[in-house]
């Protein structure tokens, strides 16, 4: 990825945040196998500000979509707040193997990080685990099965939507974790990051920013009645690069 490329993926930037269609297979910071991650490129996001931004929250690897960013530390307080406080809507897209059995509802079940010396690890419903709570509500479904499913986290766990999907039989398409590994091992997993909500200002409305469904979803998501449409406008250069909210700016 180089800088054009990022920028590109832009979907929004004010004097506080950035907001990047972050890439699936992309991780989001190095792992201890060493690669490609989108940490090392996010210089080319400094905008004339001192430091390059930092990570307000996380995607995994292969989840694709809207990805969060402060621009300076005191941003990243403030985001930080509003993700641990749990005032941050998140809306997720997936497409799944099998429908669930109903049309919408609540995923409460608590999630553990298990390992294994010849598996690696995963995460496992659990009593002993950690709080996890998940909306969900069927948006439509193809003939052959494949499910589309808006989700809506309530509780940030790791693997959440696809363990929690996974329970109530609907594992995630390209999902060789928690899914059919065989039958997977083809696809990228279908999770997107679709939406995310934010009340970043408190004298202004909410800000929400859209990320376009990527291409290696396109077909399953018209199988299930999804039309695309025009690709959401850019919201760029709404605030001040100096983070006060009272000056458009300009790169």
């Amino acid at each position: 990825m180089n800088a054009a490329e990022l920028e590109q993926r832009l979907l929004y930037r004010d004097g506080l945040m950035l907001v990047i269609d972050k890439p699936a297979g992309l991780p989001v910071h190095a792992g201890p196998g060493g690669g490609d991650n989108l940490e090392r490129h996010l210089n080319w996001l400094r905008f004339g500000l001192p430091k390059a931004p930092s990570l307000a929250h996380r995607l995994d690897r292969d989840t694709s979509g809207c990805l969060v960013l402060g621009r300076h530390p005191k941003a990243l307080r403030k985001l930080g707040k509003l993700f641990q406080d749990g005032k941050v809507d998140k809306t997720y897209w997936a497409v799944t193997r099998h429908a669930p059995a109903q049309a919408e509802g609540r995923v409460d079940a608590p999630l553990k990080k298990l390992s294994t010396k010849s598996g690696g690890w995963h995460m496992a419903i659990d009593e002993d685990g950690q709080h996890a709570v998940t909306d969900y509500r069927v948006l439509g479904t193809a003939p052959d099965g494949l499910c589309w499913i808006e989700c809506h986290p309530r509780t940030g766990r790791t693997h959440q939507i696809r363990v929690h999907l996974a329970s109530l039989g609907a594992p995630l398409l390209g999902d060789t974790q928690y899914g059919d590994a065989a039958l997977e091992k083809p696809l990228v997993l279908h999770l997107q990051s679709h939406a995310i909500t934010l009340p970043l200002y408190p004298s202004r409305a909410p800000v929400t920013v859209t990320a376009e469904p990527p291409p290696h979803m396109h077909a399953a998501l018209q199988a299930c009645g999804w039309v695309p449409a025009s690709v959401p406008e850019r919201q760029l250069d709404r605030v001040a690069d100096g983070g006060d909210g009272q000056h458009p700016a300009r790169p």
